[in-house]
């Protein structure tokens, strides 16, 4: 799939046809025709994608992992979570925010993550912002979810937005209190993953599941 900024679909999972709808599965479930093409992605539909999340680690990882996504097929960052959740002391804000050069030169040298030396000091950075922030990372995420009786229900691939006015205005914060790889793209990608909007396709089974 494309990366995050600039991707074709909010979804940022494999291309099935802008105007597909939902598909039957061999269990006969209609599910978002993105979750059919690997037994991974499946997974991931069925159980986390539109489920609500919220702490402090569990969103700080999603967001992280958003940022690592970045250019990759978010197949790749599915099969390494666990890898990054080793290498990043599982994802606590403060554990990472202390970590020094010698932590960026080890996970430089980590062949089970995205050695990627700017995510990776964005990752370690955004720590330290949480750590700075002065209020609830859960709170300050989740003051961005829109009220679901405003929003469309999407019927289609195409109908699912890249981005909103929500996860631009979300970006626009984060930024401003010191976060980083968190555009308006990858925003919406997070409020997808964890609950705060409701993509699944109108028919998928777990629509309105969270």
């Amino acid at each position: 799939m494309t990366s995050a900024e600039g991707a074709t679909s909010a979804l940022k999972h494999p291309s099935t046809g802008r105007r597909t709808g939902p598909v039957a599965g061999t269990d006969g479930r209609l599910r978002c025709p993105w979750a059919g093409s690997a037994p991974d992605y499946c997974a991931y539909h069925d159980n986390e994608w539109g489920t609500p999340v919220h702490s402090e680690v569990a969103l700080f990882e999603r967001l992280s992992l958003e940022a690592f996504q970045s250019g990759l097929s978010w197949l790749t960052i599915l099969r390494k979570r666990d890898a990054f959740r080793r290498a990043f002391a599982g994802f606590h804000p403060a554990t990472v925010a202390a970590f020094s050069a010698d932590d960026v030169a080890r996970l430089l040298a980590d062949v089970a993550i995205i050695r990627n030396r700017a995510k990776i000091e964005a990752t370690v950075r955004n720590a330290r912002a949480v750590t700075e922030l002065g209020e609830d990372l859960d709170a300050l995420l989740w003051s961005y979810a829109p009220d679901p009786a405003g929003r469309p229900v999407p019927r289609t691939v195409a109908d699912v937005p890249a981005q909103t006015r929500e996860s631009e205005a979300m970006a626009r914060t984060l930024r401003r209190r010191g976060f980083t790889f968190v555009g308006p793209v990858t925003c919406h990608a997070l409020m997808q993953a964890t609950g705060m909007v409701d993509d699944h396709l109108a028919g998928c089974f777990r629509r309105n599941a969270g």
